[in-house]
């Protein structure tokens, strides 16, 4: 076998195969005697086939098999022996005339191919001491706690059923049916819905309509959708609510004892404190970890610059591309309402996709040259929660697709590396920590924003409002995490 680089040029590599005629024959000639002693065919004593006859019966179907061999084996030890990282799988070329194709399956001509490929840089670690990282941190009042548990109760409330007219902060039983120019519209129905008139839950204005009707009354309440409403077919149109009032019930005592505790699960009034202030603790110290990744991923990428694989870049790009204009689509917005052009974010995100291939190198480099591993603890861990995000029917067919597809499995170890070797490296550079206020631990600005959306797997400039089911308020846009 012949090896020859026709193209060494940056990161990107061809390489040039032959494998002479003669190979291939001697190659053919150890197969078949291998299948004599195997093969059975009518009028033949076992062993005593002749070659000829099984050349003649079975050569050209394996000389198709050696060739798929020597394009796999000679592929991973071809670039073995040159010590190389593929970015990819290396793209395989070889003849597309048929003539020439079938002369090689008749033994009578060389076999040519040539491997494509771009190949990883060389990343040489770089000393991380002289990196310092200011890691914010909000300590979380016991009036906050208290706040939180205060709306916990107030969601376990109980109301009684009251004569008389619906004041703000009773709670309303209703049907509803919304119609646009007297046509019903999707997600503007419902049964037996709740409603606790202030909370303002539903559209600007539908609450305040309420407000004095009865037990049995029937009102048309009048609104308008946001012109930036999620669901774009009702965005800014006029739309009338038909609403049967079936109950209207005062609000009880708000109490926050044991008993209440109690009926939420949770053994004491101080105990349901200790789990509200851990979860906000938890909440907030997701945004710290956030925000202080980000700091490290900043000084990454000033501190590494080097050409990222194309194939790569592209890959990612696409992959970002395809999610930004699904968002803009599923919002019925356009570059225009974002502010921007095509052009314009097409190229802002591909600098985003050329920083998180680099990043992506650099963290993978650092872990490898660290020994950091994933333990199949920790795998089996993300895959339960994976899988937990699906419908309960379709648990054991996502179960199933993981356990085949060792791609999807890299998926969900990719991210599992990543924080641990963030881990890693915050042990190894300066972090000074820094008591802020709530507002200032959640303030984002426009650069930050941008890096954000750089290390996020939703990387959209700015997130469109997730679609509502009813006539509820378009209360919160998608803010994925950084």
């Amino acid at each position: 076998m012949q090896v020859t680089e026709t193209v060494n040029s940056g990161l990107k590599r061809q390489i040039k195969v032959t494998v002479p005629a003669s190979d291939l024959e001697a190659r053919l000639q150890t197969r078949l005697y291998e299948a004599k002693d195997k093969v059975k065919l009518n009028g033949f004593r076992p062993g005593k086939v002749p070659v000829q006859h099984l050349r003649k019966m079975y050569g050209r179907s394996f000389m198709a098999e050696l060739v798929n061999e020597i394009l796999s084996d000679s592929t991973r030890s071809i670039i073995q022996e040159r010590g190389e990282k593929p970015a990819m799988q290396p793209e395989i070329s070889m003849t597309e005339d048929e003539q020439e194709a079938e002369k090689v399956l008749e033994g009578k001509a060389d076999f040519e191919f040539s491997l494509d490929y771009e190949v990883i840089p060389p990343i040489e670690i770089k000393d991380m001491s002289g990196i310092e990282i200011t890691r914010q941190v909000y300590e979380v009042p016991a009036e906050e706690v208290e706040d939180q548990v205060k709306r916990i109760a107030d969601s376990a409330r109980n109301y009684e059923t009251k004569k008389g007219k619906a004041e703000k902060g009773d709670r309303v039983t209703i049907d509803y049916i919304g119609r646009i120019d007297g046509e019903a519209f999707e997600g503007g129905a419902a049964e037996d819905s709740h409603l606790v008139l202030g909370s303002y839950q539903f559209i600007e204005g539908f609450e305040d309509q309420l407000i004095g009707a009865s037990a049995g009354d029937d009102r048309d309440v009048k609104v308008t959708f946001p012109e930036e409403y999620a669901a774009a077919h009702l965005a800014g149109r006029e739309a009338v609510f038909e609403v049967k009032v079936k109950e209207v019930a005062a609000p009880g005592e708000l109490e926050i004892n044991d008993e209440l505790a109690q009926q939420l699960g949770v053994e004491s009034a101080d105990k349901l404190r200790e789990i509200v202030r851990g979860q906000i603790e938890n909440q907030f110290g997701s945004v710290t970890r956030q925000k202080t990744k980000r700091q490290l991923l900043d000084a990454l990428d000033e501190a590494y610059k080097f050409e990222a694989p194309s194939k790569l870049v592209e890959a990612e790009f696409q992959n970002i591309w395809t999610q930004v204009t699904r968002d803009l689509e599923q919002a019925g917005r356009s570059f225009e309402d974002e502010d921007t052009t095509e052009e314009e974010a097409r190229a802002e995100y591909q600098r985003l996709a050329e920083r998180r291939v680099r990043l992506g190198l650099v963290l993978a480099e650092i872990g490898e040259k660290a020994g950091v591993q994933v333990t199949d603890e920790e795998m089996q861990r993300a895959l339960i929660e994976t899988i937990r995000r699906y419908p309960q029917n379709q648990q054991q067919q996502v179960y199933e697709h993981f356990q085949n597809n060792p791609g999807a499995l890299a998926n969900v170890r990719a991210p599992l590396f990543e924080e641990k070797v963030v881990d890693h490296l915050m042990t190894e550079v300066k972090v000074t920590e820094q008591k802020v206020t709530r507002d200032e631990l959640m303030a984002d600005d426009e650069d930050d924003a941008e890096t954000k959306a750089a290390d996020e797997a939703k990387p959209a400039k700015k997130k469109a409002p997730a679609k509502k089911k009813t006539a509820k308020k378009d209360e919160s846009e998608d803010t994925s995490e950084a």
